[in-house]
């Protein structure tokens, strides 16, 4: 199973796009923070991923203030260079 549940801000956000097929898209460069357990060992995680987002859920994003934390659903993949990850963002969710 391929399926992330991430809080994360948005710090980069790049125009507003359409693909050949009409679609929007919007590509961003989120950051994540918190604190979890691992090994009974706190740790403090601190993350920027690269994500992708297309149709609704792009324009949503178009409009969400740079730097407020959001709930966001997805998948990863490879980019098109093939380096690194990328998330795709299939859903916004609220934070819990």
């Amino acid at each position: 199973m391929n399926r992330v549940l991430l809080s994360a801000q948005i710090i980069e956000r790049q125009a507003l796009r359409y693909t050949p097929a009409g679609l929007p898209a919007l590509d961003l460069v989120l950051q994540h923070e918190s604190e979890l357990t691992e090994a009974q060992q706190h740790r403090k995680v601190k993350l920027d991923i690269k994500a992708v987002a297309l149709g609704s859920i792009a324009q949503a994003l178009n409009k969400q203030e740079v730097g407020v934390t959001i709930g966001l659903v997805g998948f990863l993949g490879a980019p098109r260079n093939g380096r690194g990850v990328l998330l795709h963002i299939t859903e916004l969710n609220d934070i819990v």
